[in-house]
């Protein structure tokens, strides 16, 4: 097979039985939403563009989600463990080499990457322990509550990583943000519009990445260990690789997610890994339906929206909102109130396409 004919194969890979959304209605709408993003900016204030970036940082971990618990089927509220990890990390690493020569860019990656590390050494012991359902909710939310504790006593000056003070519960600060070195000078990603193209960019292909990823055969073979554990492990598929590898690749999502909003607002706390944030993704990729990535970044967008603009009037009723939300999504519509809603037009589609 010629290198061609395998990227068109490839690039096929983006539609396929894992995924909602085929043919050419689905994708000019996306390209209509695509150009409706990037249209934005041009009749926003710039300070709002930059704020609204808030929203983008925390789709990652929401898609991290979909494919460890939509995909996958292993329930984790380590989401924002590996969010907090990364933060941290991007902030130690830059405090201390600073933000010439694109240092921060490798803080980036290297933030993640120790993410990812820690997902494998926490993956490694759950799923080659043959931790599942239940258990491994449990055991993912104390890890996360842990660190959450953790993280909150190292106020002293003796919690100190080189230049870089952790400051206990009143969080991490003073970070540079994400620089790109440029011939005619450096550019800084402030909470502005370059930040926002940079990071829809990113989210684009994070995206279009996961959709390739979960219609492939790795794809197949984690939603038929969902399905059946049992019977893909008698067909030959080591099930505890594969799990391994859906929690970490999900996981260093989250962690992108941590990176991203700690460049943003320059800033990190180990609030970010308490109770409330751990369970709140929970609840994102629920509303949307967990098992797409499409109906996961509709809903986690408009959950956020609601979300924010509730803690407005204060934080409690937002939260009172979320929980409301969740029980109405797990005794109405468990696949996702989304998917709950587009289930007549797909079926109406299916059985069009079955009379052709």
């Amino acid at each position: 097979m010629s290198s061609a004919s395998r990227f068109t194969s490839f690039l096929k890979l983006i539609e396929g039985p894992q995924t909602l959304g085929k043919g050419p209605k689905f994708w000019s709408g996306f390209g209509v939403v695509l150009l409706a993003a990037c249209a934005y900016p041009f009749f926003a204030d710039s300070y709002d563009v930059g704020n609204n970036v808030y929203f983008f940082n925390w789709l990652f971990m929401a898609m991290g989600l979909s494919l460890i618990w939509g995909y996958g089927g292993a329930l984790s509220f380590g989401q924002t463990a590996f969010f907090g990890v990364a933060g941290y990390a991007y902030g130690v690493l830059t405090i201390n080499l600073g933000d010439a020569y694109g240092l921060t860019l490798i803080s980036l990656v290297l933030a993640v990457g120790i993410s990812a590390l820690f997902a494998t050494i926490l993956g490694y012991f759950l799923f080659f322990g043959r931790i599942s359902g239940v258990f491994l909710g449990i055991v993912t939310l104390s890890v996360t509550l842990v660190l959450e504790r953790f993280m909150a006593q190292t106020a002293g000056p003796e919690w100190a990583i080189g230049k870089a003070r952790l400051n206990g519960f009143n969080g991490m600060g003073a970070m540079p943000s994400l620089t790109i070195p440029w011939p005619g000078g450096n550019i800084v990603l402030y909470p502005d519009v370059t930040l926002y193209y940079v990071t829809l960019v990113l989210l684009l292909v994070c995206y279009l990445g996961l959709r390739i990823l979960v219609n492939s055969r790795f794809g197949n073979v984690i939603v038929a260990i969902r399905e059946n554990p049992m019977r893909a492990e008698m067909l030959g598929y080591d099930v505890r690789k594969y799990q391994l590898a859906t929690f970490v690749i999900g996981s260093a999502l989250a962690g992108l997610s941590g990176v991203l909003y700690t460049s943003w607002g320059n800033y990190i706390t180990p609030a970010s890994m308490g109770m409330t944030a751990a369970s709140l993704p929970i609840v994102w990729v629920a509303v949307g339906g967990r098992s797409d990535l499409t109906t996961t970044l509709v809903g986690t967008l408009a959950v956020l929206i609601v979300f924010q603009s509730l803690t407005i009037y204060g934080s409690q009723y937002a939260l009172i909102v979320m929980g409301t939300l969740l029980v109405i999504t797990v005794l109405i519509a468990p696949r996702g109130i989304v998917i709950a809603l587009l289930s007549p037009f797909m079926r109406r589609k299916s059985k069009l396409e079955g009379e052709r």
